[in-house]
């Protein structure tokens, strides 16, 4: 197999580069601007005919580019791109996963159906997975997903003495309870109530076998930040105070300060959303999917 040209949408120079020196991809560029009247230009600065075409972006705040993006996809093969992947870190449009009330769309299968017609295959890191079993129920393109939780109990396991794990509802169970095995700590997680996007309430279960540890908040995303807020608010009072609170995907917002305010934590994520709270690298886990991703589309001969 050749060596792919991985071209990253402005932002994401810093992954590339990182990815790059996993993989051995060369580094492709995109210019990329906007028109007076808003449209977008976009023109190829690599010769990319006959080449595996990578365009790396994160879909956090999707909506701004996700036209470029396919875009892009749409001129590499008119250019004679070999193929065309996605690599992106964070995947849009998840949380809409069902019919909640009459006429609403189904934006998730919606977003599906523009990425799986625009590219030829999918990475992406821990997709918010609720009522889909697996991608594959909506996306008709290969994927593959990275998961975090390795790398997220190896930061644990690093910097924090007798941690234990908690979830700050229940739909975090699976992902708290896989980062407390690797992590080889104990687990629990709290129960919620939600009025409103920045309304939550939960409520702790016997925290009694934990006393003196160390508790960890770990989420998949940060967006509004008021679950985790509760959470860290409800287990200080319990005497159980967080020291850090963990999210995959920082979608936060705001800045972390004026979310969690005077709350004494750490907030950390990983580097699938550019953030100020990135500590957590998945480069490792992104270049070897990508990898097994090229290998499994690749020709046999």
């Amino acid at each position: 197999m050749s060596h792919p040209i991985l071209v990253p949408l402005p932002g994401y120079e810093q992954l590339a580069a990182s990815i790059s020196g996993a993989t051995g991809a060369e580094i492709g560029a995109l210019e990329l601007r906007d028109f007076p009247d808003g449209e977008s230009y976009l023109r190829f600065a690599c010769d990319v005919a006959g080449r595996s075409v990578i365009l790396l972006c994160s879909l956090a705040r999707p909506n701004n580019r996700i036209l470029p993006l396919l875009f892009a996809a749409d001129a590499a093969r008119d250019l004679g791109a070999g193929e065309v992947g996605l690599v992106a870190p964070y995947l849009a449009y998840m949380r809409q996963d069902r019919r909640f009330n009459p006429g609403e769309a189904i934006t998730s299968q919606s977003f599906a159906r523009l990425l799986s017609g625009g590219f030829d295959w999918l990475v992406t890191v821990d997709p918010h997975l609720h009522r889909y079993p697996s991608l594959d129920a909506i996306y008709t393109i290969p994927a593959r997903v990275v998961h975090a939780a390795p790398s997220t109990a190896h930061w644990i396991e690093a910097n924090v003495k007798d941690p234990v794990i908690v979830g700050p509802d229940v739909e975090s169970e699976q992902w708290v309870r896989e980062v407390a095995e690797l992590a080889g700590a104990p687990h629990f997680v709290l129960s919620k109530t939600r009025a409103g996007d920045r309304d939550v309430a939960v409520v702790l279960p016997d925290i009694a076998p934990y006393a003196g540890r160390n508790p960890v908040l770990v989420d998949d995303i940060g967006s509004s930040g008021q679950t985790l807020v509760a959470a860290a608010r409800c287990l200080a009072r319990a005497g159980l105070e967080p020291r850090y609170c963990i999210v995959v995907h920082a979608l936060f917002d705001r800045s972390t300060a004026e979310i969690f305010g005077e709350l004494p934590m750490r907030i950390v994520s990983t580097d699938t959303v550019p953030h100020a709270s990135n500590g957590i690298a998945l480069t490792s886990a992104l270049a070897t999917a990508i990898e097994q991703m090229r290998w499994n589309m690749s020709p046999r001969t």
